[in-house]
């Protein structure tokens, strides 16, 4: 067997045709010394990067403690409104799609939801439910925390559920899909409690970081949004308002036009008489002069 020869550089190849040798070297020796300036410059941006990181984490550090006063007093004004957190779940669309009936059933025993980032903040975060007396759980606190390690290495752990008799949903979830999953199309999701024991993916937790990230922040927003069905039920109200102002439009444009109809006969007979009788007394003006 022939030796292997090296591959042939055709990029280089390209740039060198029609060089001459001096020139070829010069130039690759420009290039060379064009992507080491690059290199450095780079390292400055990474730096720099890393600093304004630094900066960032210090200024939220700072914020995250000065709105902690606004979050108290806004949980306690939470707290007056019925079923605001079961409301704001049902709201939002990704949340919502998690929850089975049961599901809601039970978080309407969920009085109040709490955020909190560790002081450091990089090192992660504790979601806290607090329910009153129910009859699924006898947990009066479920909470979930997420831990980032120093070499980065994402990892969750939560409350034990402790299920009342009978009403672990987790385990009537999956035995009613097991039974109906063939026959249904639309098959119930799992069970929103799963989540708590759910640790096989800490850095992709979807529900954490939604409710981190999207509902804390603002809940209202959520609790605000109106009912769908009643938007679409009005919806059709508005359609059939619609339907019958055209029908009496069109109803009346018909009427118009027979009265238009009407009018231009009546105008016509008008016509024919006046007609009629200046020609009758022109024909007996002698008549019409005597008397």
């Amino acid at each position: 067997m022939g030796s292997l020869e090296p591959p042939i550089n055709l990029t280089v190849m390209f740039l060198d045709c029609g060089r001459k040798p001096e020139e070829t070297h010069a130039a690759r020796g420009e290039h060379q010394e064009a992507i080491e300036h690059i290199d450095e410059v780079q390292n400055e941006i990474d730096r720099l990067n890393e600093q304004a990181s630094e900066e960032i984490l210090k200024v939220e550090q700072k914020y995250n403690k000065l709105r902690q006063p606004f979050f108290q007093k806004r949980s306690e004004l939470i707290a007056k409104i019925p079923n605001f957190w079961v409301t704001t779940f049902v709201n939002h669309p990704q949340v919502s799609a998690l929850l089975g009936e049961e599901d809601e059933e039970a978080l309407h025993y969920l009085s109040r939801v709490e955020v909190t980032e560790f002081e450091d903040i990089k090192s992660g975060y504790r979601i806290d439910f607090y329910f009153d007396e129910n009859p699924y759980f006898e947990n009066k606190v479920l909470s979930k925390e997420f831990h980032l390690n120093e070499s980065g290495d994402p990892s969750s752990k939560s409350t034990e559920l402790k299920w009342k008799s009978g009403k672990d949903l987790t385990k009537r979830s999956s035995q009613s899909q097991n039974k109906a999953g063939r026959k249904r199309q639309h098959e119930e999701p799992e069970s929103f409690f799963t989540w708590f024991t759910d640790h096989a993916d800490a850095g992709a937790d979807e529900l954490g970081e939604v409710i981190k990230d999207d509902i804390w922040p603002n809940p209202l927003q959520y609790y605000l949004v109106p009912d769908m069905d009643d938007e679409e039920g009005e919806g059709d109200d508005d359609e059939e308002d619609e339907e019958g102002l055209e029908d009496i439009d069109e109803e009346g444009d018909e009427d118009g036009e027979d009265d238009d109809d009407d009018d231009g006969e009546d105008g016509e007979v008008i016509k024919y008489l006046v007609v009629g009788l200046l020609h009758y007394r022109e024909n007996n003006n002698h008549y019409f002069s005597h008397n």
